[in-house]
């Protein structure tokens, strides 16, 4: 399994126009090749009487996966450089598909490659990079008086809470990134004497948006 990578968060769509030309980006996260060409076919029937619908996909499951298309563009012009700009945002686990309505002025190659890496661009900025993260949930059972030593601690270290519960005890649930448990649990052990509970959870991936802030 992948410790962390960058994927986007949500279906988005952007437009622009290049010499009357309109270029319409559709981005998608997808798990799949089946999901991406699933998605990719249903922007053909959506968009069925436009020029071109270039597609663009890559996927990280048991292997990786990338695929592109022109779809009738001259070769190189079109699908490369959507799969291009995937590689170069470092995203995975997407699907793109940019549709042109000839607009009846030719773009020439570079500026059809222009055309298809801004729309491409456009459209997975909008469906907003995230950063997947594998972490083991755990839980801090901690007396009041050592609370705030704790927290500072954690902040200071700049690892993700997900809550705090008030009880008898405080409780603070948070996520540590897999290949930090041990250096955190001493950590933990050593600023408080060894007088928090530490509970070690389950493995799951953590989604965080661009400023590293946990998105639930």
């Amino acid at each position: 399994m992948q410790k962390e990578y960058k994927t986007i968060f949500e279906f988005a769509t952007t437009q622009i126009e290049e010499k009357k030309s309109r270029f319409i980006s559709s981005v998608m996260p997808v798990k799949t090749e089946e999901e991406a060409v699933s998605f990719i076919n249903s922007l053909k029937s959506k968009y069925w009487d436009a020029s071109h619908n270039v597609y663009s996909y890559f996927t990280y499951g048991d292997s990786i996966i990338q695929r592109y298309s022109d779809d009738g563009e001259p070769s190189g012009t079109a699908g490369l450089p959507v799969l291009e700009v995937i590689k170069r945002t470092g995203v995975q686990d997407l699907v793109v598909v940019v549709t042109r309505y000839f607009g009846g002025t030719l773009l020439g190659a570079a500026g059809l490659i222009r055309a298809y890496s801004k729309s491409a661009a456009l459209g997975i900025e909008a469906a907003g990079i995230i950063k997947k993260q594998l972490c083991f949930t755990v839980s801090l059972i901690v007396e009041y008086t050592l609370l705030g030593k704790v927290q500072s601690l954690l902040a200071s270290n700049q690892y993700t809470v997900k809550n705090v519960k008030y009880q008898q005890d405080a409780e603070i649930e948070l996520f540590i990134p897999v290949d930090e448990v041990e250096i955190f649990n001493n950590l933990i052990i050593e600023a408080t004497n060894a007088r928090v509970l530490i509970e070690i959870g389950e493995k799951i991936y953590i989604t965080l948006g661009e400023d590293g802030k946990l998105i639930l």
